[in-house]
């Protein structure tokens, strides 16, 4: 049997279908440094921001940390869904880590950069680039010049350059025109590399949605003129049955025995037309050959397996893991360790307009996450954006489901909470049967708790209602604890476990 069923669509259990890094992580930028591979990703409105990866063969990593931890570093004070920090590059030069990216809340003050030694950290506090007005920033070095590219509105979307003093941000030149595209859509996302005597300029167009791409044109000069690759897109899985869509947003890298690789981005759609993805645009990786001087793309070259793992966390470490996130605020604002073990999560002051939630990424297609909350006040939320949630919290004596999607807020069931002092409540999400023209749900989110060993369901969603394609927006689905926002209370978690499920048995 072969990758492909019966029906025609790739096994999901295909090497090609497998992200490297699964979940919400899109956008990536990779670099290479000896024998060692670092990679970034966008964060939007989560801080902290840009997580950083680490992996020395190209197929398992390791997050190390995220380059934008501090206040002085990003705020995101006045972020809104969907807004935040787009499209990270990471580069190494002459011994030092280089991170530019935008805030495309502040996008009036230009680019940020930053540096370090070392990639887990600590970063640099950020310069800015104030002329250079856009998204999707790239770094290149030529001739001892540093040169800034980008993503600019300029009549119509176009890839503008300039040279720079990456030390302070200044700009040494003005801003001047690079391409404007193979003629796709949206022309973005653009990374500059020197391959024997060429310059290679890389872009994403067609949009990040089904019909993104990737395409390239070439140049003997860094600053051009460059002409565009004569069978533009290079790479794309538009108008195919590939499981994987979407697929664009690439970054090379030369590997350490001399050969060359990309990552881009993509995602893993189900369900009925216009098909559904829920866990965001992840980061995929295909080889990359040279043949009459253009980069072709060979999605056979790596063997990536399932990821397979969770996490099962106390809390008992002085410091929180570099998973941890949280919509418009610092995960530190809203935590405490608590005296009697794990932590206390509350709303810090002045901080209204963000909702408290240390949250994680789901990177599964199914997947079960548990909250041992002490006290009676908590909540345990699955959130794709702020009008795309569920939850299950226990309040006053009670449990109950609550769904909100857009303007409709709904209790969906309660049960008695009893009188213990701590309760477990969970979320998971499993995978229906598909028929032959897949017109199920992408997927069914049930809301419960635990009691004993057993899952207790509560209320049960079609998953479409928390995907990008009912929600917009360029995120995917995260899990974590809030505190209930009609209490005083804070809420007190103890333990928070998340694992894939292979199928419902493992959670009854």
């Amino acid at each position: 049997m072969t990758d492909v069923q019966a029906n025609g669509f790739l096994a999901s259990s295909s090497p090609v279908a497998n992200p490297i890094i699964p979940g919400f992580h899109p956008d990536p930028s990779i670099c290479r440094v000896g024998d060692d591979y670092y990679l970034v990703n966008s964060s939007f409105e989560y801080l902290p921001g840009v997580p950083i990866f680490h992996s020395r063969d190209l197929v398992t990593w390791e997050q190390i940390g995220n380059v934008l931890d501090r206040d002085d570093q990003l705020s995101l004070a006045s972020s809104r869904g969907g807004g935040g920090i787009y499209a990270p590059t990471l580069r190494h030069h002459d011994g030092r880590f280089w991170m530019v990216t935008t805030n495309v809340d502040d996008i009036r003050n230009g680019h940020l950069i930053v540096s370090a030694d070392d990639p887990a950290g600590p970063w640099s506090a950020p310069v800015r680039v104030p002329g250079a007005i856009g998204i999707d920033p790239d770094l290149a070095w030529d001739d001892g010049n540093c040169y800034l590219s980008w993503s600019a509105p300029v009549g119509g979307t176009a890839i503008v350059q300039a040279r720079i003093d990456i030390e302070t941000g200044r700009m040494l030149s003005e801003p001047q025109g690079l391409w404007a595209g193979s003629g796709l859509a949206h022309p973005e996302g653009p990374h500059l590399y020197r391959h024997d005597d060429w310059w290679y300029l890389l872009l994403a167009e067609g949009g990040t949605e089904r019909g993104h791409a990737v395409t390239v044109a070439r140049s003997r000069s860094i600053d051009g003129p460059f002409e565009s690759h004569p069978a533009n897109p290079i790479f794309s899985h538009r108008s195919t049955r590939h499981p994987v869509q979407n697929t664009g947003h690439a970054d090379l890298v030369e590997t350490a025995d001399g050969e060359w690789a990309a990552v881009y981005l993509g995602v893993r759609p189900g369900g009925p037309t216009p098909r559904y993805h829920v866990n965001g645009r992840e980061t995929f990786i295909a080889g990359v050959r040279w043949e009459d001087d253009w980069p072709v793309f060979d999605e056979d070259r790596f063997h990536v397996p399932e990821h397979s793992s969770g996490f099962d966390e106390d809390f008992s470490s002085d410091r929180l893991a570099p998973r941890w996130i949280s919509p418009g605020l610092h995960p530190r604002e809203l935590v405490e360790r608590h005296p009697e073990g794990g932590l206390r999560i509350s709303a810090p002051e002045g901080t209204a307009t963000h909702r408290p939630l240390l949250a994680t990424r789901v990177e599964h297609a199914q997947w079960e996450a548990r909250a041992a909350i002490r006290g009676g006040a908590g909540r345990l939320t699955l959130r794709l954006d702020d009008a795309h949630w569920a939850s299950v919290e226990v309040r006053s004596g009670s449990i109950e489901a609550r769904v909100v999607i857009g303007p409709v807020e709904q209790v969906m069931a309660s049960a008695p909470a009893g009188d213990k002092d701590v309760h477990t409540l969970a979320i998971r999400a499993r995978r229906p049967e598909q028929d032959l023209f897949q017109r199920g749900p992408v997927d069914f989110v049930d809301l419960g708790y635990v009691e004993g060993a057993d899952f207790r369901s509560l209320a049960c969603i079609d998953g479409r209602y928390l995907s990008s394609e009912v929600a917009g927006g360029f995120t995917g689905r995260v899990v974590g604890i809030e505190p209930l926002p009609d209490q005083p209370q804070p809420a007190h978690l103890l333990r928070f476990t998340y694992r894939p499920t292979a199928d419902e048995t493992l959670t009854r």
